[in-house]
């Protein structure tokens, strides 16, 4: 159903993702940017707090799909600053710890979202 793909010629990945992803799918989900807004609405200051928020979201949105985080074939994650890479980076790699083959990803930092607070923001798409 699906195949990472890391060619030999080019650099290994910087973290937990692949290069590319092969997806031999029937149906595709996609989720709209995901903030990181508690389901009482209260949004953490901490990005790292903000971005499991964020998987957790995903994750309901998959299940309701009846997916799981296996399914995702690229990951799309913007932050406000390069300081929060590394929280989104381990929030990341624990929301995908189970899964044997990892996305494709990228991380871009961009200059803000809607609302002041919010630091990271992700989006998945997810294949079945």
């Amino acid at each position: 159903m699906k195949q990472p793909l890391t060619p030999a010629s080019l650099a290994p990945p910087f973290g937990q993702y692949s290069h590319g992803m092969k997806a031999d799918a029937q149906g595709v989900l996609l989720t709209s940017g995901q903030l990181g807004i508690a389901p009482d609405g209260s949004v953490p200051e901490d990005a790292g707090e903000q971005a499991r928020i964020c998987f957790e979201s995903i994750v309901a949105i998959l299940r309701e799909g009846g997916l799981s985080m296996a399914n995702i074939v690229r990951l799309n994650a913007f932050v406000t600053d390069r300081k929060h890479m590394p929280a989104y980076m381990k929030a990341r790699d624990e929301a995908l710890a189970d899964c044997p083959v990892k996305p494709a990803s990228t991380l871009v930092i961009v200059s803000g979202f809607s609302r002041p607070e919010f630091l990271v923001e992700v989006e998945a798409t997810a294949v079945y």
